[in-house]
């Protein structure tokens, strides 16, 4: 028999209405059937019931950026722990990066990434395929075949793909086959070996310089190979001012140009690194209030379309490495609600609606996922909110393998009780029971 689940006591955002109403919703054969104000079960049938208590439900979140990890670094994270994180962090949906070992340039490696996630199942797994064999920006990879075995984009992620050529011919293969191009913006020429954003608090602490240059650079070039190639251009993990002018540049001249921002971008900046914690190293780097400023005001604004984690654990003994010495990057699928609800929301810069948009129904229509939507005949990918509940972050507590993380014992309201996908649910907090079955 097919899981049957009826959600009771739920609000749920109505776009005609402009509020919040209290909905029922009955889920069946891992689709939504109904959505109504009073919904029951009758007798002798087999439905579970959960009470969601006024909380909110919505969408699942979609991330278009994490890194599991696998195949090749398993000891940092797999399939199954980072799709438990997610599930923990109201994500139904996300999007693989390919700098794995090996990275993900063949078919036959797409296909696999696709089974691990329907078997570890606590979220839906998608994955970019590489935009160059082995990531070495030498030879591009077979663009259609990739696509044929699921991948959902592009990307060299992790590097930015050095030579302008290589770069247009690829944007002209991705906008043949209907697919984006998916930046890691960064000129290594004006990278170098910098580990932190260069400014006066790096040259205080002694530590080498990332100038935003070197991300704004190769976005600038990239908008304009889309404007010519007519592909879709995705910018990752975007957080420089200037690489926010060149994104809003594009848009108005008719570019499709999408760009995501972090919730570190949004909330913290250089003047944060004292040079002793790796766990504030990150690529592109934290960079000044001024482009914290910018990415808030591109976010508002519209220039930056969604809000992406860039989750990349790593393990306790490389981020106790000294700064220069330890990898980049951090965990974020269990922190980015409460963070963005706590610093946004509650403080009146952004409505939980709009918020909640910029987490699910703006990136699956980026990417063409059938994802990021409450309706009849829509999948059941849903998540329920508390908004009142306040915890610390502990990292303990996490479900990822990592535990690098720069906002430790920050108390933030908000946070994710119940994740169902397909119809199943796939993470609850043992507070909410079901009251009938």
């Amino acid at each position: 028999m097919e899981n049957r689940l009826l959600l009771k006591n739920g609000r749920v955002w109505d776009n005609q209405l402009q509020q919040w109403v209290k909905r029922d919703v009955r889920i069946e054969g891992g689709r939504i059937q109904q959505v109504d104000a009073e919904l029951s079960v009758s007798p002798g049938e087999s439905v579970a019931v959960l009470d969601l208590n006024g909380n909110i439900l919505t969408p699942g979140f979609v991330d278009p950026h994490v890194h599991f990890r696998s195949p090749g670094l398993e000891y940092k994270e797999t399939i199954a722990t980072g799709s438990q994180s997610a599930a923990k962090g109201g994500y139904t949906a996300v999007v693989c990066m390919p700098n794995t070992k090996p990275a993900l340039d063949t078919a036959e490696l797409m296909e696999w990434i696709k089974e691990q996630g329907e078997q570890a199942g606590f979220c839906r797994v998608f994955a970019y395929g590489a935009i160059t064999a082995a990531q070495k920006g030498q030879e591009l990879t077979d663009f259609a075949s990739l696509k044929s075995a699921g991948a959902v984009g592009f990307t060299d992620d992790g590097v930015g793909i050095q030579s302008g050529g290589m770069m247009r011919e690829a944007m002209r293969r991705a906008a043949h086959l209907g697919l984006p191009i998916v930046t890691h913006s960064e000129d290594e020429t004006l990278s170098g070996s910098g580990c932190m954003n260069e400014s006066e608090v790096a040259r205080r602490l002694g530590l080498s310089g990332i100038p935003g240059v070197a991300e704004s650079s190769q976005v600038a070039r990239d908008v304009v190979l889309a404007a010519d190639t007519g592909a879709h251009l995705h910018i990752c993990h975007i957080s420089d001012r200037l690489s926010i002018e060149a994104v809003r540049f594009g848009k108005t001249i008719g570019v499709r140009v999408t760009a995501e921002v972090t919730p570190h971008h949004l909330l913290l900046t250089d003047e944060q690194i004292t040079g002793a914690d790796a766990n504030f190293k990150v690529n592109p780097p934290l960079r000044s209030a001024a482009d914290r400023k910018a990415c808030i005001q591109g976010l508002l604004d519209g220039t930056i379309d969604m809000i992406a984690t860039d989750h990349a654990p790593h393990s306790d003994e490389e981020k106790q490495r000294s700064f220069a010495a330890a990898p980049f990057g951090f965990v974020g699928l269990e922190l980015a609600f409460p963070l963005l609800y706590t610093h946004f929301v509650r403080t009146g810069q952004l409505s939980i609606e709009r918020l909640l948009d910029l987490l699910s129904a703006a990136p699956a229509a980026a990417f063409g996922l059938p994802v990021g939507e409450l309706r009849p005949g829509g999948l059941a990918d849903l998540t329920v909110l508390d908004l009142n509940r306040l915890k610390q972050v502990d990292p303990a507590e996490f479900l990822t393998l990592g535990k690098n993380t720069p906002f430790v014992g920050q108390e933030l309201y908000g946070w994710p009780i119940l994740t169902i996908m397909d119809g199943r649910v796939t993470w609850q907090e043992t507070a909410h029971k079901e009251v009938q079955g």
